[in-house]
């Protein structure tokens, strides 16, 4: 998408790297020039991922569950020992499952707050705080889901990511006195191994309740994610762009 160098001699940290849209993210960054931290929970599917694109430049994964201060402040640890300094921060980690909100118990409601929500607000915070702030430049990117409409069928990821959208807001204001630009993307349905997690009927025709007739691809995304990191988007800061094929205008994959 751009030229080898647009990034160079910037450091990345991409979260939920290792699949999906995370991975697409940092193998834009890393072909354009960047330095790429990749974590999650599974070193497995981490150190796959990191043997993988280490083929287009220099990528290195530290195993990090956002929703631990400990593990976060290890990874700050790693990238100032390693790195010496963090300029884009990509939030990408997250999850959530299908229930309808009666069926709800208070610990899945709670996890997937504690995972969208809080574990993005402890990342950004820590990664400000020890990169970005002393630095007086950053960039941050939290990726949330199509929330226009309403999440029904996964009340609870619609809350955090609800609140991710304001707080992506409240900080770009906040920190704009750091040089610290914060923006979301808003994914619609995307042909991921996210995908996954959802059972086959749940997926059945979902490609006709979105405008364009298809499902997103992952680079799709991450082509939006890259444009907005980079030198190119220096005056957009506070904005959710959406990347969903039109469905947030038009379709509605929730039965009632």
């Amino acid at each position: 998408m751009f030229q080898a160098n647009v990034f160079d001699q910037k450091v990345a940290l991409v979260t939920g790297g290792g699949s999906g849209i995370g991975y697409a993210i940092a193998e834009q960054l890393l072909q354009a020039g960047a330095r790429v931290f990749i974590a999650g929970r599974k070193e497995e599917k981490l150190k796959k991922a990191q043997e993988s694109l280490s083929q287009l430049g220099q990528c290195a994964y530290q195993v990090c569950d956002i929703r631990d201060s400990e593990q976060i402040g290890q990874l700050v640890a790693f990238i100032k020992e390693t790195a010496g300094r963090l300029d884009i921060l990509v939030n990408n980690a997250g999850g959530q499952f299908p229930s309808l909100a009666e069926d709800m118990a208070e610990k899945g409601w709670n996890a997937v707050i504690n995972n969208n929500l809080n574990g993005t607000w402890y990342m950004t915070q820590a990664m400000a705080k020890a990169f970005f702030i002393p630095q007086k430049q950053g960039v941050i990117l939290n990726i949330i889901v199509n929330i226009y409409r309403g999440v029904p069928g996964m009340a609870h990821t619609g809350a955090a990511r609800a609140g991710v959208d304001n707080l992506t807001k409240t900080l770009a204001v906040e920190w704009s006195k750091y040089n610290i630009r914060v923006n979301a993307v808003a994914p619609g349905i995307i042909q991921s191994s996210g995908l996954e997690n959802y059972p086959a009927e749940m997926l059945h025709g979902l490609a006709e309740t979105i405008p364009m007739k298809r499902l997103g691809t992952t680079d799709e995304v991450a082509w939006l994610c890259a444009f907005l990191v980079s030198p190119f988007a220096a005056y957009i800061t506070g904005e959710t762009m959406y990347v969903d094929g039109g469905q947030r205008l038009f379709g509605q994959q929730f039965q009632l």
